[in-house]
């Protein structure tokens, strides 16, 4: 597995990394824990080291899978976690934001115990809280840090200003947002205050929701359960045209000879070596495909080829529904 590194002076990771979400949450409430164990520790046999999960995933039970499956293997890992969505036990699809420093360091608490660990590699603030200045809440981490409950600070779908005034308060290593083929808002800045500052970029559902792979041609193909069905980018006309987009995808990959998923990561990949893709997944036979798309090298033109077939505005509906849009710190 190629290595990458977060930043100038940030740590070293695995090219490609796991996010663990699908493996309890929102895609489906039928889980198989027993193969998203083998799944976790086949992506460390191959040398993936960066493995991602939240708190809000399950809740909790996401970090305690992750937990059980690096018990005794955690210095093969590099461990990324998150705080900050709050979740309604009686209604799953309610949330809110909170970085309340007491808040803070109640989930900080939580996250070490169901993870197993003394300490968190990467620790992020999932959405950023419109009630709490980012310096108070990169001020409680950094504190965290000097107390050796976690070793580096990061932002998600934070703006630039947000991240320019974070990291006058400490560094900041990651700055995690949705980014692929489908999802470009990065590139409205965003990529390139990562490069200035020297943050590195980690790109969450690089392959559109699964989406980019081709395997989802009908909504039917969803279980009724999974979020997505209420994504507007999933739903009516807006999930024609995107099949269609992808349709062209996989049509390239099919002329290189590799599958649309592993041209759609290796695009992502090319677009800059600090960015750190997450691909998510439960199944060993899509990680060891996803984890080939790192030695996968794209030409200019085949990098214009895809810009070409796929350019940033040709994707139709948002990429949340409207309440979930209202946490993104555009």
């Amino acid at each position: 597995m190629q290595q990458r590194q977060l930043g100038p002076n940030g740590p070293t990771v695995s090219a490609l990394g796991l996010g663990c979400m699908g493996m309890s949450d929102f895609y489906s409430t039928a889980q198989d824990e027993k193969e998203a164990i083998a799944t976790l520790h086949r992506a460390l046999e191959l040398g993936v080291t960066l493995l991602d999960t939240a708190d809000m995933y399950g809740p909790h039970t996401n970090e305690q899978l992750v937990g059980q499956a690096i018990k005794g293997k955690r210095q093969q890992v590099f461990l990324a976690t998150k705080f900050g969505i709050l979740r309604d036990p009686t209604d799953p699809a309610a949330r809110g934001v909170s970085s309340r420093p007491e808040y803070i360091r109640r989930s900080v608490e939580g996250s070490l115990k169901r993870l197993g660990v003394d300490e968190i590699d990467l620790y992020y603030q999932h959405r950023v809280d419109p009630q709490v200045p980012i310096e108070d809440v990169v001020g409680t981490m950094a504190d965290l840090i000097r107390e050796g409950k976690i070793r580096h600070i990061g932002l998600s779908e934070a703006s630039v200003t947000t991240l320019e005034r974070a990291h006058k308060v400490h560094p900041i290593t990651a700055l995690q947002t949705e980014y692929s083929l489908w999802t470009r808002d990065a590139e409205q800045g965003v990529l390139a205050a990562c490069e200035r500052l020297g943050i590195g970029f980690v790109p969450y559902s690089p392959l559109g929701r699964g989406f980019l792979t081709g395997a989802i041609q009908r909504p039917e193909d969803l279980d009724a359960d999974d979020f997505r069905r209420s994504n507007p980018r999933f739903q009516g006309d807006n999930f024609a045209r995107n099949l269609a987009l992808v349709a062209k995808v996989t049509e390239l990959a099919k002329q290189k000879g590799v599958a649309p998923s592993q041209l759609a990561l290796a695009w992502v990949l090319a677009q800059g070596e600090h960015i750190v893709p997450i691909p998510g997944t439960k199944r060993r036979r899509y990680l060891e495909e996803n984890i080939a798309a790192a030695e996968l090298a794209l030409s200019q033109a085949e990098l214009a080829a895809i810009e070409a077939v796929f350019p940033a505005e040709a994707v139709a509906g948002n990429r949340y529904g409207a309440e979930s849009m209202t946490y993104i710190n555009g």
